[in-house]
């Protein structure tokens, strides 16, 4: 048999085959697969084994991996991908020691990009969405799961979720769509947040019929949406069929964690302040903490995610860049890697669990993205790195060598010319 790619001389493979997430102390137990070689046939990992066996092996196409890393693409669970404008201004009032809900207060923050969004043509977003998609493709990131929640009104926030749908025909990256439009409430409900939530929840028939979201989201925060208004709302997204997430714990502590648990949501996401009861709680559900670290570097805050306590008390934890025009402007999520393992001391086995496998269970993609295994959609990336330690190490750049997405090369970074 000929093979369409034959990858060989890897130095380390990180297959991440799993049953299911990594929960506690499992993330902790990394499979690597030295000398290893990866077959792939019609746009499917087919064969894995070590390189001597490979020889005996026919390929259209050899790529020799050098000794390197290879692993599988990287999964996003937690971006907002698609906005119009940006907001570098808010910058210096960050410095000023101004917060993120004073920032809104002033008409800043999400309504800032609501005003952006809603301006903004489908053509504009598309390209602007495309524009950050390709670079996150480039940074070994495979599959993106994209929230809308900068319309907070109907025609808005459908032309976000159309956004993402059309991305999904013409981008190689999978894409799995989410429903935030409680997000914010917007200044022309300011007076009735429960009015407001009502409109969004009005948009759940028409979504699940026109297939624009998988999952429905809330921003669970002081301020904004309560405890027991995220529970109304969600119950009756759920009640539509929708699986849903939980935008929680993110500035002060409401019990978003608890709520998430409570009603058997796929992930709660944020998690910077989470009570102890809610780690306890967490760590012995199915529920997937989503932590992103990335936001508590951009807004100087001097604590993070207690990932550690999570894990030891069995989560199953995944970790994000929440790339957003505001409080986390970075599609980088080799960077956050390392912010976790410096800010949330995260071990490297733990990391590497956390952008793939449990990642990918974080947006039910469990079963065909996240791991290198027979049968499955060959999304790997090679990386200019010797081993799987050495990404989250040496931070702030690029390490990849070369990403096939479904079995096609998609990028290659072929140097200084």
């Amino acid at each position: 048999m000929q093979y369409d790619i034959l990858i060989h001389d890897i130095g380390e493979l990180l297959p991440m085959e799993a049953d299911g997430p990594a929960k506690g102390e499992e993330m902790n137990q990394l499979q690597v697969l030295k000398d290893a070689a990866v077959a792939i046939q019609d746009g499917k990992v087919a064969w894995i084994g070590k390189t001597a066996d490979a020889r005996n092996l026919s390929a259209k196409k050899t790529i020799h991996a050098e000794g390197n890393l290879v692993t599988p693409g990287l999964v996003e669970a937690h971006t907002h991908l698609v906005f119009g404008g940006s907001r570098e201004k808010e910058l210096s009032l960050k410095q000023q020691g101004v917060d993120y809900l004073e920032i809104l207060k002033q008409g800043g923050g999400i309504l800032s990009t609501v005003r952006a969004t809603r301006q903004a043509s489908h053509d504009d977003l598309l390209s602007k969405a495309r524009f950050h998609l390709d670079r996150m493709l480039m940074h070994g990131i495979t599959t993106v799961e994209a929230k809308s929640g900068y319309g907070l009104d109907r025609e808005t926030e459908l032309k976000q979720l159309e956004v993402v749908k059309e991305l999904k025909k013409q981008h190689p990256v999978d894409l799995v769509s989410t429903f935030l439009g409680a997000h914010a409430i917007p200044t022309e409900y300011k007076d009735d947040p429960e009015k407001f939530l009502q409109s969004m929840e009005e948009m759940f028939e028409e979504i699940k019929e026109e297939n624009l979201a998988e999952f429905v989201d809330i921003f669970t925060e002081a301020n904004v949406f309560s405890v027991e208004a995220s529970r109304r709302y969600l119950e009756a997204a759920i009640a539509k069929g929708f699986q849903v997430k939980i935008h929680a714990d993110e500035i002060e502590t409401l019990g978003g964690t608890e709520l998430a648990v409570g009603l058997g949501a796929i992930s709660a996401e944020h998690l910077a302040v989470t009570s102890d009861e809610g780690i306890k709680k967490l760590g012995a559900s199915d529920t997937i903490g989503v932590i992103l670290p990335g936001t508590s570097f951009y807004l100087g805050k001097d604590s993070y995610a207690r990932a550690r306590e999570m894990i030891d008390a069995g989560a199953a934890i995944a970790i994000s860049t929440d790339f957003n025009p505001g409080s986390s402007v970075t599609e980088n999520l080799q960077l956050i890697m390392s912010i976790a393992a410096l800010k949330l001391n995260m071990s490297p086995a733990e990391i590497w669990h956390a952008v793939t496998v449990n990642a990918a269970y974080a947006i039910n993609r469990g079963e065909e993205a996240g791991s290198i295994a027979i049968g499955r959609k060959a999304d790997i990336v090679i990386w200019d790195a010797p081993n799987h330690l050495y990404i989250p190490y040496h931070y702030g750049v690029n390490h990849v060598n070369t990403v096939l997405k479904n079995g096609e090369i998609r990028y290659r970074n072929e140097g200084i010319r």
